[in-house]
């Protein structure tokens, strides 16, 4: 006779606490587990990271949709609260009235937007906003069409896109920032000044090194911002966007220890043994750095550790931050930063550093024993991709590194995906290769949607969507008659006549 399924509940169905039940799904192959998700808002799952590719007016919300595992062993609660933990008891009360037990829990609770105490905000005026929700971008996106002008607190990455996005949609928008320049945590001043100027020319004003000190409203309505230094803005729309802090309370009113996250081991295990956490509101004793890739790290060790698998199970944990690549997906901006900056560079380091004001790029190379460890690419992006597959790879460079930044001087370079290796790197989120792709199509995903459910490419930040869609249109026109058999030898990539898609990167990764 075969043991009862093991309960496990997840609090929290953002992307973190979707992708561990995808992972444990495909990993409990003999039904081990029986799972329930809690999930506070009324929405299935979804990409809380494109959230402002849709106050941009550049994605539909129907586009953010995460699918659950299609399994009778997942049962998905929405638009319920957890309120009380009861180790004890291992019962969890939520806010419709009802409870449930568990054997294991995972809590995925994230974190919530950081409000700074700001004057007049304890008031709580309309059209103040974060962008953490699906419900914050609706309003955002309905108060746009009527604003006269917005400002946004915090030049980050996320107060950046949502100005852009908002300039997009036809508001004046103004950026405040308290750090001397914008996006102080991934720049150095020199790229932060030309994405300032870049910024300006879209018609987004910035004003650094200052911060707001009151919100002034009417009939409960935002009217006006007051600078720290006395300076007065009109302002009909707001946009708060100044960090985050972990979602703790329900674990430390249950008596976990919580520091500025709950307190895990590397398993991810809290001190009571069968609860556990991940994602933003867990504190491992890995430093990590990055938007997704740390949590879904995380969700991956914890389903092998639950599952027995030995993939990674008793590895030692990193004791260097883990730099994970960031990309502003800001309408007409491109920039992205990876690994050591500039200033960080050591006295051995080569520096190579291209500025050109008049067409507001900046690049930032930092090469250390013949290696790239080290890219900031704004305004450049026919380079960008080929940076980010040699820092990736971390391949030999030229004996000259300048050429890296002359598109002309990599002519002989494969231009269409036919030439691209199997290894290259297409998603970054998910590590998924051009191989992973290739695969899915053998095996009868035909469509850029059907690959994206077997191998999750395009599920993260969503950057690699336009390279995952050029690739799946390639196979198809390559070879639209061809089953799920084996691929000739070579697979696609020897193919005598291949058909290029429109805009199809050749060694792209995201």
């Amino acid at each position: 006779m075969s043991s009862p399924a093991e309960k496990v509940v997840v609090i929290g169905a953002g992307m973190v606490g979707h992708r561990f039940v995808d992972e444990l799904v495909r990993a409990d192959r003999i039904g081990r587990f029986e799972i329930e998700l809690i999930g506070e808002e009324t929405y299935e799952p979804y990409n809380r990271i494109l959230l402002s590719e849709v106050v941009a007016g550049r994605a539909d919300l129907k586009a953010l949709s995460l699918p659950l595992p299609d399994s009778e062993r997942v049962r998905f609660r929405r638009g319920v609260a957890a309120v009380e933990l009861d180790l004890g008891g291992q019962r969890l009360l939520l806010d419709d009235g009802t409870s449930t037990t568990y054997d294991r829990l995972v809590l995925a609770t994230g974190a919530r937007a950081f409000i700074p105490p700001i004057e007049g905000l304890e008031r709580a005026p309309r059209h103040v906003h974060v962008l953490r929700t699906l419900d914050d971008c609706r309003n955002i996106a309905a108060r746009a069409m009527n604003a006269k002008h917005a400002v946004v607190l915090g030049a980050g990455l996320l107060g950046l896109e949502a100005a852009c996005g908002l300039r997009r949609r036809g508001v004046p928008v103004t950026v405040i920032d308290l750090d001397d320049h914008v996006m102080a945590t991934q720049l150095d001043p020199a790229p932060a000044r030309m994405l300032a100027g870049r910024l300006r020319d879209l018609g987004v004003d910035v004003i650094t090194d200052s911060s707001i000190g009151e919100v002034i409203s009417a009939y409960d309505e935002i009217v006006a911002v007051r600078l720290a230094d006395g300076r007065l803005l009109a302002a009909d729309l707001m946009v708060v966007s100044c960090g985050v802090r972990a979602n703790v309370r329900l674990a430390a009113d249950a008596g976990l220890a919580v520091d500025r996250g709950i307190l895990v081991d590397a398993d991810q295990t809290t001190a009571r043994t069968g609860v556990h956490a991940i994602g933003d509101c867990a504190q491992s004793p890995a430093p990590m750095t990055g938007l997704l890739a740390p949590g879904w790290s995380q969700a991956e060790r914890l389903v092998a550790v639950m599952t027995g698998s030995t993939v990674e199970i008793g590895a030692e944990a990193p004791t260097t931050p883990v730099q994970e690549p960031v990309r502003l997906k800001a309408a007409g901006v491109d920039l992205i930063t990876m690994g050591v900056r500039a200033s960080l560079a050591s006295d051995d380091d080569r520096l190579v550093t291209l500025t050109d004001s008049g067409a507001r790029r900046h690049v930032d190379l930092v090469i250390r024993d013949d290696t790239l460890v080290g890219v900031t690419c704004l305004g450049a992006p026919e380079i960008s991709a080929s940076l980010s597959v040699a820092f990736d790879r971390r391949t030999p460079l030229p004996v000259d590194p300048l050429t890296l930044l002359v598109p002309e001087g990599r002519a002989e370079e494969p231009t269409s995906p036919v030439r691209m290796p199997g290894a290259t790197t297409v998603c970054r989120c998910s590590s998924v290769t051009k191989k992973d792709i290739v695969t899915a199509w053998e095996d009868g995903a035909r469509t850029a949607g059907d690959v994206a459910t077997v191998t999750r490419a395009s599920t993260g930040c969503g950057g690699c969507r336009e390279v995952l869609c050029g690739l799946v249109d390639w196979l198809n026109a390559s070879d639209p008659e061809v089953g799920t058999g084996a691929e000739p030898a070579g697979g696609p990539a020897t193919r005598s006549t291949p058909v290029t898609p429109r805009n199809m990167p050749v060694e792209s990764t995201t």
